[in-house]
Formats: structure tokens, sequence, C-alpha cells
């Protein structure tokens, strides 16, 4: 098993643009649906996207805000080989658009046309608890508690 640390993942995740964020619906199944990732992101253990806030995502999270989010990219410059994140997380929804602007880039006008003033505009905020991580011949874990601290 390797160790690798959340900034090594985080240098991985820069060249991600989406990612499959899994709730838990009202019925008992897992929705997973694509959310972007916009490639400029620094991953610290938290991860913001935006959504309408009447979106069955935002029901879902509201019921049980235990998520997942799902990675996948390149690993190597010479060896391409599939580089696999895996993030279970908690979270929450922001409402407060002067948070928006710090999370916000161009790229996201292409879903919502006005921007942060965009009615009905939410942040979904995931904090992540567990990080695991898959490279071909390469698999470990990052201990967020110890990350972030």
């Amino acid at each position: 098993m390797s160790d690798r640390s959340l900034a090594d993942l985080a240098e991985k995740m820069r060249d991600i643009d989406f990612t499959m964020l899994s709730t838990h619906t009202a019925g008992g199944a897992i929705g997973a649906r694509p959310m972007s990732n916009n490639r400029e992101v620094d991953y610290d253990g938290d991860s913001y996207y935006f959504a309408y806030d009447d979106a069955l995502m935002i029901a879902d999270i509201q019921a049980d805000p235990k998520v997942g989010l799902s990675f996948q990219g390149k690993s190597g410059l010479i060896r391409q080989r599939p580089f696999f994140i895996a993030v279970e997380g908690r979270a929450t929804l922001v409402r407060d658009r002067n948070h928006f602007k710090a999370h916000w880039t161009a790229d996201l006008d292409r879903w919502f046309p006005e921007g942060t003033d965009t009615p009905g505009l939410i942040m979904i905020h995931v904090r992540a608890e567990r990080v695991h991580y898959w490279d071909g011949e390469d698999e470990g874990e990052v201990n967020i508690k110890q990350a972030v601290n």
C-alpha cells in the first residue's frame, strides 16, 4: 500500500474535469450525477459544486448528507494508466450567495447563465471524511484528519 499525501492527490485531481456525485435517494437507491470539477480546484479535502435548489440531489442531501465522489484521471506522463479516487464525505448546502464567488469559475456560466445571481442557485460543499485511490499498481488511503490539520 502506498502513502500518497492529499497534496499528491490534489495534483492528480486538477486535471479531472468531472466527478460523479453519489447520494442516497428517498427510495434507498444510490443516485449518481456528473458534476464539474472545473480543473481549477486546489483540493484540500473540501469540494464545491453548484446546482439548482430544486434538483433531486438537493432533496437527497437534505435527507442524508453522506455522499460519495468518484474521480477518474490518468497517471504518469509516460505510462498512461487510469487513476481513480473515491471520496466519502458529508455535504452541506450553502445558500449564502456571498460564499459563491470564492468557488465560482467562468466555465460555470455555461450551466448558470446569470452567474452567481442565477435564481435558484445553491452550492454543495462536500467535506471529505475518507479518500481512497487506485493507480493500477498502487492503492492507498489518505487520513483526512491528519492531512487537513
